[in-house]
């Protein structure tokens, strides 16, 4: 291919990738939105509820990260055949994706249901605080079913490129949840006054509605595989090893990183009363601008499957050059929009002012943070990962997180007892060092590899 030609494909790549990238990060700031509005009105209810539903959302937080890994594993496999336009083995893909996602829901229901005290006693020992998140718990549980479902089908819709109704849906959960929340949390309109059991069910109530309006639009408009309940009883024992081959590294890795993450609040919630809710407060905001990243994540891993399942591997070393360089310039602009950010933010929190200055020094580690993780994550994640390599981001991660910067961190916690601030700069260390093999793995090449069958 000449110059000429490569030059007209470009802006197809730039269309490809920025449409399902904007489309992403909306979704993911619209989703983390209702997070950050939760915490900042039971922040002004109570610093205590507050704690508590940290605490508890640690646990969702490690629930998304499986589900995560078994939509990733659909992504992968399923752009590649998205690509080769051939959709019946995409099917019994997500027939699988959705066995074993309900299989992971059952049993963290079955175990909140009957340890809700302990789950929350694993991130803080504060007696009250454990009071409030395992309520919440008792309640959050039951969205278990609904998310799992939602985020799974969402996953099938992404490895066909459809992600404008993910957008659609998160926008309408948000303003369901804000609403009910306000009112139940507060009391308002002559409603009790429930506290974090108004939050609760305020995200019960959105995520049912999200889960049927969901299944409504794949009934009625998704044509190109006409998934219906009957697709989901499928099991192919060829497709099953491929899909698993896929899917067993990132669900390790994003098990690993889903309790690294709880670790690192389980740290900070014993160090200082303040900071479990210092943690809190900056983690939303920091999970917010980091949207852009897993937006670009998942975004290039879609784009580079669907090259490689179309066959033309000079294409895919073109798009993955151009991608770091827009990895790069999303790093940047995130990081100083979180530095910018953190002060009118903050400042709609009712904290302590210790409190509040603890958050203002996290978020001010976060926006350095986040320029390196807005490279490295989206090279991993997106277009290793993405191009059929899964490994390599397993054996990064166990190196880098489990020999490095927990032990470091611990040790930084407990022995030398260093400051809240120091230990976050040690739990976000991996986010600066892990950018050098990422970069040198990426230019390699070695991660091309075809994932279809015949």
């Amino acid at each position: 291919m000449n110059q000429r030609e490569m030059n007209r494909k470009e802006p197809s790549f730039y269309r490809q990738f920025f449409s399902l990238y904007i489309a992403l990060v909306l979704q993911n700031v619209v989703t983390l939105s209702v997070n950050l509005t939760d915490n900042v009105m039971l922040g002004a209810y109570s610093e205590t509820s507050l704690a508590g539903v940290a605490a508890a959302n640690q646990i969702q937080f490690v629930y998304q990260m499986l589900l995560a890994a078994f939509g990733e594993g659909m992504v992968i496999l399923g752009s590649q055949y998205w690509g080769k336009q051939q959709t019946k083995p995409m099917k019994k893909i997500a027939a699988m994706m959705m066995q074993h996602g309900l299989a992971v829901m059952a049993v963290l229901f079955v175990l909140i249901s009957l340890l809700p005290e302990w789950a929350i006693g694993l991130f803080t020992t504060d007696g009250p605080i454990i009071a409030e998140g395992a309520g919440y718990l008792r309640l959050i549980r039951f969205t278990y079913l609904f998310f799992a479902v939602t985020q799974l089908l969402l996953a099938v819709l992404r490895s066909m490129q459809i992600v404008k109704i993910a957008l659609y849906l998160s926008a309408m959960t948000f303003f369901v949840n804000c609403g009910i929340n306000y009112v139940l949390i507060f009391g308002k309109f002559g409603m009790p006054e429930m506290g974090t059991a108004g939050a609760a069910v305020g995200t019960l109530t959105a995520r049912v509605l999200e889960t049927a309006v969901l299944i409504f639009y794949i009934a009625k408009t998704e044509k190109s595989l006409c998934l219906r309940v009957r697709d989901f009883f499928q099991f192919d024992r060829l497709l099953w090893k491929d899909y698993m081959k896929v899917t067993l590294p990132i669900l390790v890795t994003n098990g690993l990183w889903g309790v690294n993450t709880a670790l690192q609040t389980a740290i900070l919630g014993h160090m200082t009363a303040a900071a479990i809710a210092a943690n809190s407060a900056a983690s939303n905001l920091f999970l917010l601008v980091k949207s852009t990243a897993v937006g670009a994540a998942s975004a290039a891993g879609v784009v580079i499957g669907k090259v490689i399942g179309g066959g033309d591997m000079e294409q895919v070393k073109r798009y993955a050059r151009r991608l770091q360089k827009v990895f790069l310039g999303i790093g940047i602009c995130s990081g100083i929009a979180l530095f910018f950010l953190r002060i009118p933010v903050l400042a709609l929190y009712d904290l302590r002012p210790e409190t509040k200055a603890m958050a203002n020094t996290f978020l001010m580690i976060l926006s350095a943070v986040d320029v390196g993780m807005s490279y490295q994550m989206p090279t991993n994640t997106g277009i290793i990962r993405g191009g059929g390599d899964v490994m390599f981001v397993v054996k990064m991660d166990l190196i880098s997180i489990w020999m490095i910067v927990l032990p470091l961190s611990f040790f930084m916690a407990f022995v030398v007892k260093a400051s809240p601030a120091v230990v976050v700069w040690c739990l976000n260390a991996d986010q600066f060092f892990k950018c050098v093999p990422a970069f040198v793995r990426c230019n390699s090449w070695k991660w091309i590899r075809k994932l279809t069958r015949e």
